[in-house]
């Protein structure tokens, strides 16, 4: 039986969906570095009109250059424990305008 409790307590991990980060302390832990101004080319959280043109490529594509890498966007945004979705969470909540 004990076998059996460790052997399903190393798998549930592996099986189980990551919980979604916090969008503000995802941002605020990897993703201000860049998107608060320092590199001209990143848009800035909340600059509604920098977002537009990304968000009209589709969720899908940003995450695609988030994870990939894109210009001067490194692999994965620094975020190494980011899934998908706290990816797409992180980019809605930054192309918000902060009066939103």
């Amino acid at each position: 039986m004990t076998k059996w409790l460790l052997v399903v307590g190393v798998l549930i991990p592996l099986f189980s969906a990551q919980a979604t980060q916090d969008p503000e302390a995802l941002y605020n832990r990897t993703c201000a570095a860049c998107h608060a101004g320092q590199l001209p080319q990143a848009p800035k959280a909340g600059d509604r009109a920098a977002w537009e043109p990304r968000l009209a490529k589709g969720m899908e594509m940003l995450v695609v250059h988030v994870t990939q890498g894109f210009k001067a966007m490194p692999m994965r945004g620094l975020c190494m424990d980011c899934s998908a979705e706290d990816y797409q969470a992180v980019i809605q909540w930054m192309s918000r305008s902060p009066d939103t």
